[in-house]
């Protein structure tokens, strides 16, 4: 004959008790009214869903069956009844009709070890585990402990699956089990895992809090400490604050700047010193009182010394040099470094670049080259936000603070390289640098005060004169057409034969080489206006040579055949860089 099923919501029986069972659901009502009306015994089972099952496949096929003791109705509708289970039952043959479940049952044998001393050595451990996992579960163990003293095993059973909240699958697997040291074994390797998985659940938690608290302890630890300090009159913090504020009030910066850098020190000093603005507000003010505020001290510029370093560092290029003197000389009669803005435009390796550094040497000012090759962000000439991670000022501010000078030679090399993208137009902050009637007030981005660039002697290069309009206009282009061959061989002679020397450990008296085989390497290994190929063919010759010679720099001649014994070596292997005899690459 078949027995009503009442399906239950995460909850699993074991036989031997007598449990209070709350019932608000109207089918489930009507499964207990049916079973009382017909005098049946009930059976109880887990179920896979959380609604009412609908179907066999919604409800466990293991179960508990039991005799229906009481059945109280509450004034809600509810009942409360309370069931004497008896056996666990394996459930079969399961049927629906108008939504109450039946079927047949068969009893699960169980052998009744519970007296053994090995089932109460398990129990105990157990309930040592469970000691455990109340100090993370943070639950009370005194309940467990009375019904271990008070009542039979099943009750400990169920209530360690309830405190210990077994999912479902287990507490049936354990119902399931056919005696009482099977089903303690299987419940001991759940408390086990449990308790492990708390354990590094906690150990996680634990550190995830001491590094939130962290930097609260060391912050609370610093202000302790200042106060301590404060008491014995050695507060470093105080020091190093008011030592900042006496730095801002003796430089050199203007009225704004410094009541800028005062302000941001008086918001500082209202700061935690273990703040993250804190920090920033002490860089930004550190990189303030780094730039060059004082007025640089007036050199006199001694026209003769300017035409001798550009002499003896440059050979040809008379109209050059006399262009650069001309600027010069004027700069020596009004005493200032505004006027025209100077662009040297030519080949690779006719000397643009040395010849700003030879200006800043004949002026006896500081020399600093900034590349502008693929420079494409504003922020490369006004600097960054303060409020952005990692801002900094930009290269020309950077330029200054480098050189410890607000009149430095600062050289943008390859102007004409300049990009554009959507960070911004970095053209219309450069066309504001090179600007004598705007540089006088220009503000960086990061520094936010105005700094004046007027004694900075800007000099530009560039390989071609593909530039805005509006950028040309700013400055006077001078073109350095390439050199003649008679001039390449002045230069070998003067600076190339002698660096290519020092580069690779040659004593120069040991290198003999007339201008005809100069000439023929001019001729017929370089391709270029320039002479930075040459040079490289002088350097790559000494080198062979050192290792023909063991690595030693015998007196060698280096005439015609000797170069073509050298040279062709590179030309062969791949190692030169042009295509043929007096060609352009």
């Amino acid at each position: 004959m078949k027995e009503f099923i009442l399906p239950l919501r995460d909850l699993v029986v074991h036989p031997g008790l007598t449990v209070p069972i709350y019932i608000d659901n109207p089918m489930s009502i009507a499964c207990i009214e049916s079973a009382m009306t017909k005098n049946q015994k009930i059976i109880l089972t887990a179920q896979h869903t959380w609604n009412y099952p609908t179907n066999p496949g919604d409800i466990f096929g293991i179960g508990t069956v039991g005799d229906i003791v009481q059945v109280l109705r509450m004034p809600d509708g509810a009942v409360h009844s309370i069931i004497k289970t008896t056996d666990a039952v394996n459930i079969s043959d399961i049927s629906v009709e108008k939504g109450l479940f039946s079927g047949s049952f068969e009893k699960i044998p169980l052998s009744d070890d519970s007296e053994f001393d090995q089932t109460f050595a398990l129990r105990d451990k157990i309930a040592e585990n469970m000691q455990d996992l109340s100090i993370v579960r943070k639950f009370k163990m005194e309940k467990l402990r009375a019904i271990m003293q008070n009542y039979p095993l099943p009750a400990f059973v169920d209530s360690v699956i309830q405190m210990a909240n077994l999912d479902t699958e287990t507490a049936v697997k354990i119902l399931s089990a056919g005696s009482w040291r099977d089903k303690l074994m299987i419940l001991l390797e759940q408390i086990n895992l449990i308790l492990e998985t708390a354990k590094i659940e906690d150990s996680i938690n634990r550190r995830i809090q001491q590094q939130l608290e962290g930097g609260r302890r060391d912050a609370i630890l610093q202000e302790k400490m200042r106060a301590i300090q404060k008491e014995m009159g050695e507060d470093s913090e105080e020091m190093d604050s008011e030592s900042l504020r006496d730095r801002i009030e003796k430089s050199d910066m203007n009225s704004d700047a410094k009541e800028k850098a005062l302000s941001e020190w008086r918001r500082m000093r209202s700061l935690s010193p273990m703040s993250n603005e804190g920090g920033l507000l002490k860089t930004y003010l550190d990189e303030l009182l780094s730039m060059p505020w004082s007025e640089p001290e007036k050199t006199k510029i001694d026209l003769k010394n300017a035409k001798h370093v550009l002499d003896s560092e440059h050979s040809g290029m008379q109209p050059v040099k006399e262009r650069i003197l001309e600027h010069i000389a004027v700069m020596r009669k009004t005493g200032n470094s505004s006027g025209s803005i100077l662009c040297f435009v030519g080949a690779p390796g006719v000397g643009k670049t040395s010849l700003g550094k030879s200006i800043a040497t004949a002026l006896g000012r500081k020399y600093h080259r900034i590349s502008l090759g693929g420079v494409s962000d504003e922020a490369h000439f006004r600097g960054h936000r303060k409020t952005y991670i990692g801002s900094q000022p930009g290269r020309i501010m950077d330029a200054l603070k480098r050189c410890k000078t607000n009149n430095p030679v600062i050289v943008l090399d390859e102007i004409d390289k300049i990009g554009r993208d959507h960070r911004g137009d970095p053209e219309s902050a450069l066309l504001e640098i090179l600007d004598p009637e705007q540089n006088k007030n220009f503000r960086d981005h990061y520094l936010e005060v105005d700094f004046d660039l007027s004694n900075v002697v800007f000099i530009a290069t560039a390989n071609s004169l593909n530039m805005s309009s509006a950028l040309k206009d700013r400055m006077e282009i001078i073109e350095i057409p390439g050199y003649s061959e008679q001039e390449k061989i002045k230069i070998a002679r003067e600076h190339l034969i002698e660096r290519a020397a020092k580069s690779t450990g040659w004593n120069f008296e040991n290198i003999e080489i007339s201008d005809d085989a100069l000439l023929y390497i001019i001729r017929n290994y370089t391709s270029e206006q320039g002479v930075r190929e040459l040079q490289r063919e002088l350097t790559a010759m000494l080198r062979r040579t050192l290792l023909e010679n063991d690595g030693d720099d015998v007196k060698t001649e280096f005439n015609i055949a000797k170069i073509d014994n050298l040279l062709s070596l590179r030309k062969s292997a791949g190692l030169s860089k042009k295509i043929g005899f007096g060609l352009r690459a």
